[in-house]
């Protein structure tokens, strides 16, 4: 059988009426809806389906995303039971991986990531922090760029390195905006701040490790039914102890995206993006020649298993 990996997005994928095709679908997904609302004290439905001020606010962002993800994991996983080769989640994404490989209950995992949410927020309380995408400039470039920023007094730093071009920095808004100007000297065909209130992956999130890392103690599951591949690493862990000091490092260091997929790439012949969409699948085409399909809604997600169902 081939193999395949399971992958999951995070922060900015999200979009009002994610998830409603699942809900309307199916009696899990529906009764996935329930339980996160009643878990967390929050109508979720509201949260998700209809216009409102929360979805962009991270401590709801995040268990609005991860419940989505869950959703569509477990409708493949009801018709489709195979485990993966490895999960692989994006920044907060690697949370459902975690849920997916069963390190952690999904419902605790929608419980945690609203903490994990609540203390990013937190951290950047009083302090203007915010996140800016940087696409066509070479990695190098923009780490030398940030340094230098940084010897001069300034707080930003590389966060995600997405794909070859598109790499995220983070930091306090006003000193990002200062190195626009020298980020267009390298030739960036684009340099835009993201509608982001939190600064992730950077040090400025350093005051939610503790917290964080205590209720993860709480939560996690000694046994992983598949490696997870680490943001931090871009190497696989399947254990709790290894998941309570990368976790806390993913926190305040910048995510290996595309480094977790070129350096697995082997491993797979696949992959399959779950939750709302497919952003993942966009950054993969820069890293991977391999198909990704993505389970987003009720009809991809029966899309992905014709065409798993066809191979076989």
């Amino acid at each position: 059988m081939n193999k395949s990996a399971f992958l999951f997005p995070g922060q900015g994928s999200q979009a009002t009426g994610m998830g409603k095709s699942f809900v309307e679908h199916s009696t899990t997904a529906a009764q996935m809806l329930e339980a996160a609302s009643e878990a967390l004290k929050i109508d979720m439905a509201h949260l998700l389906f209809e216009p409102n001020d929360l979805l962009e606010q991270t401590k709801y962002t995040q268990p609005a995303i991860l419940l989505v993800s869950m959703m569509a994991y477990r409708l493949f996983k009801e018709q489709m039971p195979q485990a993966p080769a490895f999960s692989l989640g994006h920044s907060l994404g690697e949370f459902s991986a975690l849920a997916c490989v069963g390190a952690m209950d999904w419902l605790e995992a929608v419980k945690l990531v609203h903490l994990r949410g609540d203390l990013m927020q937190k951290a950047c309380e009083g302090v203007d922090a915010g996140m800016m995408v940087v696409l066509g400039v070479a990695d190098e470039d923009v780490e030398a760029i940030c340094q230098d920023a940084r010897e001069q007094g300034k707080k930003v730093w590389p966060a995600n390195y997405n794909a070859d071009g598109q790499i995220v920095i983070a930091g306090i808004k006003s000193d990002l905006q200062s190195i626009e100007e020298r980020l267009k000297e390298a030739k960036a065909r684009r340099v835009m701040l993201l509608n982001m209130s939190v600064a992730s992956h950077c040090p400025l999130l350093e005051p939610a490790v503790v917290p964080l890392t205590e209720a993860l103690e709480r939560v996690l599951n000694d046994s992983f039914a598949a490696p997870v591949i680490s943001n931090v690493t871009a190497k696989a862990y399947n254990s709790k102890s290894e998941a309570l000091d990368l976790l806390g490092k993913q926190l305040v260091s910048p995510v290996l995206y595309k480094q977790s997929i070129r350096d697995n790439d082997d491993l797979v012949d696949r992959y399959i993006e779950f939750g709302h969409g497919g952003v993942l699948k966009g950054l993969n085409r820069r890293s991977t020649k391999k198909l990704t399909l993505v389970v987003s809604d009720y009809d991809s997600l029966n899309a992905t298993l014709e065409t798993l169902e066809g191979e076989s």
